[in-house]
C-alpha cells in the first residue's frame, strides 16, 4: 500500500485527511474589515465603500474601494494600512501600483482594498461592476 507524506505525517492511500491550520494570530475577516474601515477613515480616505463578497465570491470576504486626494495621499493610505494590518499579525499582504499611486490594490487574503486618485476612480468605476444594493455598505453611512 502506498503512503502519502504530508507535512511529516504519513497517511495510507484512500485514508481521509482533514487538514486544519492554526490561525490564532490572524484576525477574522470581520475584525479585518473593522480595522480597515477605522484606518482608512482616520487617515482621511474619501468615499469609502465596502462590498460584502462573503456569500458570492471565493476571491475575498470584503472588498474596499476608497479615494485619496492625490498620488501622495493614496501612497500614504496604502503604506499605513499595510503597517496597521501587519501590526495585527496579518501575513502575506501584497500591494500593486505603489510606484505610480494612481490605483493601488492591496490583497490581504480575506480583504481586498482598491485605493484611487479621484479621476482614476471615476474613469474605471469598479463599483458598478461589483456593487448592488444588497452587497454594498457605504462606510460613511455605517459610522454616522
Amino acid at each position: 500500500m502506498r503512503k502519502i507524506n504530508y507535512n511529516g505525517m504519513f497517511f495510507k492511500q484512500g485514508e481521509s485527511i482533514i487538514i486544519t491550520y492554526n490561525n490564532k494570530n490572524l484576525l477574522s475577516p470581520l475584525e479585518m474589515k473593522s480595522l480597515v474601515e477605522e484606518t482608512l477613515d482616520s487617515d482621511k480616505a474619501e468615499d469609502i465603500v465596502c462590498v460584502d463578497l462573503s456569500n458570492g465570491s471565493a476571491l475575498a470576504d470584503y472588498m474596499f474601494i476608497a479615494t485619496g486626494t492625490s498620488s501622495r495621499h493614496v501612497n500614504a493610505l496604502a503604506r499605513r494600512l499595510k503597517d496597521k494590518l501587519q501590526s495585527h499579525n496579518v501575513k502575506g499582504i501584497s500591494i500593486e501600483g505603489l510606484s505610480q499611486s494612481d490605483w493601488v490594490v492591496m490583497d490581504a487574503g480575506d480583504i481586498i482594498v482598491h485605493l484611487f486618485r479621484p479621476e482614476v476612480r471615476e474613469f474605471y468605476n469598479i463599483e458598478k461592476m461589483w456593487c448592488s444594493d444588497d452587497k454594498t455598505i457605504a462606510t460613511d453611512q455605517v459610522q454616522a
